[in-house]
């Protein structure tokens, strides 16, 4: 689980082309525009920077073929792994878009929710409140501290403002594989699991869900909300230094 300086730092230059391809996909998310069409914006970015798509033909535990793209795009109610199809944006989607590059075998994975032109108030506060979530955990990354001290912000964060952390799903260590030890948990008990050291590279990755905190697993291996309730998801690779948490896909 512990990298070297000289892995964190390759780490962090997939993180850099990761980041760089977020910001193309965001910028092009608009009515009209098909999940296929983001997929490509994302392939040749990565590509164009002499990288690979980590989901691309990646086949998680538990599902049933391997990944077909190069990003998972999530409307509404799904959760996580929503495979892009040609289903055009329309105004007042929630979509989440998660990604992850292999740069000369090292991986970074992040992830971003966003509202497609004018969306729901309760939308868009779920959404701000699971960006922060994220943000509470990260600042929990410091050598001594705990999983459970992760967990444990980012589910009081979220529960303190009326939506729930989905159950099941976690985040997870990466850097020379795309899910690696240990399991990064959106709850905990303060002080308990793991303790977090020095050169520990970890996935934060809250999945909060407006309504039921129970998902179901579609036919196409994605996961939805048991309620058909709306779910943001937010993720940064963080490295854990002496300095405190480096987000490496800022």
């Amino acid at each position: 689980m512990i990298k070297t300086k000289e892995q964190i730092k390759m780490i962090g230059l997939s993180g850099k082309i990761l980041a760089m391809t977020m910001k193309q996909v965001r910028a092009a998310i608009k009515p009209g525009i098909t999940l296929k069409e983001l997929d490509g914006i994302a392939r040749k970015t990565i590509d164009d920077a002499g990288a690979r798509p980590a989901f691309l033909n990646y086949k998680p535990y538990g599902a049933a073929k391997a990944f077909p793209a190069s990003i998972c795009t999530s409307l509404n109610e799904v959760v996580v792994h929503g495979i892009p199809t040609h289903y055009e944006l329309k105004s007042g989607d929630l979509l989440s878009v998660d990604f992850g590059v292999n740069y000369q075998g090292y991986i970074s994975d992040a992830a971003f929710s966003i509202g497609v032109d004018k969306i729901s108030s309760q939308a868009q506060c779920l959404i701000d409140v699971t960006k922060s979530a994220l943000l509470v955990g990260i600042k929990e990354c410091k050598p001594g501290k705990t999983l459970g001290d992760i967990g444990y912000a980012i589910n009081n964060y979220v529960t303190k403002n009326g939506f729930k952390v989905v159950k099941g799903l976690t985040g997870h260590g990466v850097g020379l594989e795309l899910h690696e030890e240990p399991s990064v948990f959106n709850e905990g008990q303060k002080g308990a699991g793991l303790v977090l050291k020095e050169g520990m590279v970890l996935a934060l990755e809250p999945m909060v869900s407006a309504g039921s905190p129970h998902i179901i697993q579609l036919d196409d291996d994605s996961y939805a909300t048991q309620d058909n309730s709306l779910s943001a998801h937010f993720e940064h690779t963080v490295a854990i230094t002496k300095e405190g948490p480096k987000i490496l896909t800022k």
